[in-house]
């Protein structure tokens, strides 16, 4: 049972820039942000939270909006209107509460259901976009200090379905995803499934796993046998 997720994409002070920004430029944009195990919560280290917020930044403001069919877009429509209705109210009762928007933040005039892209910054613990899922294309950036700020900040969450580490030390980030709550944790890549690994979450991102070993199990009958000495 897979219920959703608010999946962080962390970028430590030692990682290659570039790389985690067209990563995270698709992992949050892929089906107009709609999917569940896309990058949500950007945990930048503070030594380079900056230059990637400026990167990241550019490429919303400058990704191609339009017929998903188009193999030169970047962001198509949502799924309905109202979809598109509810993210813009979910924006505006952020900032509301005291975030502030970077890039986007509104819909786009005319025919059909798209949003801009938006980065969201300034979102504190206390503003209730902190713990709600943005399933839309919608970013919020969180600057961080060290690894316990990666700890703390990803596990103070409603939810626990996947996340991503960005850094030149795989052992520093296995020893993070080690702390991290969630089902799965990817190094130097984005979240995404395939039919070889198990994919599911924690938390209020649901129970058990589906595909791979771990999923089929849960579809065939196994008999036990027992003999008593």
């Amino acid at each position: 049972m897979e219920l959703g997720g608010s999946d962080v994409f962390v970028v430590l002070d030692d990682a290659d820039l570039d790389k985690a920004v067209a990563a995270g430029v698709e992992a949050r944009l892929r089906g107009c942000g709609q999917v569940c195990n896309g990058a949500k919560r950007f945990l930048i280290h503070e030594k380079v939270a900056d230059e990637f917020t400026k990167k990241l930044a550019d490429k919303f403001t400058n990704t191609k909006i339009g017929d998903p069919m188009d193999e030169s877009v970047g962001l198509g429509p949502m799924s309905s209107i109202g979809a598109r209705d509810d993210i813009a109210g979910q924006v505006e009762r952020a900032v509301k509460a005291g975030a502030k928007v970077l890039v986007g933040g509104s819909a786009i005039d005319g025919p059909g259901a798209y949003y801009k892209p938006t980065i969201l910054t300034n979102v504190s613990r206390d503003n209730p976009a902190y713990f709600e899922e943005f399933f839309r294309p919608v970013a919020q950036v969180h600057v961080i200090k060290n690894d316990d700020d990666v700890v703390r900040i990803a596990n103070d969450s409603n939810f626990g379905l996947s996340g991503a580490i960005f850094t030149a030390d795989v052992e520093r980030a296995k020893s993070l995803a080690s702390q991290v709550e969630t089902g799965s944790v990817w190094i130097n890549t984005s979240s995404f499934t395939g039919p070889e690994l198990p994919f599911g979450g924690v938390k209020r991102s649901g129970y058990g796993r589906e595909l791979a070993g771990a999923g089929i199990k849960e579809l065939v009958n196994q008999k036990m046998v027992l003999v008593a000495h």
